[in-house]
C-alpha cells in the first residue's frame, strides 16, 4: 500500500511540473492526469507521475494530519510536541474508524 502525500504544483512546463511537499521539491510527469492543473493546485504523486488532482481543502487537511503525526512521533521520541490522538495512531499503527450507528462500515 502506498501513502500519497499531497504535492503543491509550484511550476508547470507542458507535461511536467515542479511540486513541493513540505519544502522538498521534485519534478513530476503530468501525462497521466485526466484534467489540467495550474500552479497552486494539489496533486497526488506515485512513482514520479501525478495521478490525481485534489481539492485544496482535502490537501490542507491531509497535510495537517501528517504534521500532527510528525509531532506525535517527536513526542514519542522525547522531543516534545504531539497530541494524544496522534500518539495513539502511532502506538497502534492504525487509525480507528468509528462506526456510525445503524450503518455498515
Amino acid at each position: 500500500m502506498c501513502l500519497a502525500i499531497p504535492s503543491k504544483v509550484i511550476e508547470k512546463n507542458d507535461l511536467t511540473a515542479m511540486v513541493d511537499v513540505c519544502g522538498a521539491r521534485r519534478e513530476v510527469n503530468l501525462m497521466l492526469l485526466p484534467e489540467e492543473v495550474d500552479v497552486g493546485d494539489y496533486v497526488l504523486v506515485h512513482a514520479g507521475f501525478a495521478m490525481q488532482k485534489i481539492a485544496r481543502e482535502a490537501a490542507e487537511s491531509s497535510l495537517s494530519f501528517f504534521g500532527r503525526l510528525v509531532e506525535a512521533e517527536k513526542a514519542r521520541d522525547g522531543e516534545g510536541g504531539g497530541d494524544d490522538e496522534m500518539a495513539e495512531v502511532l502506538r497502534r499503527g492504525t487509525i480507528r474508524w468509528e462506526k456510525t450507528p445503524g450503518k455498515e462500515v
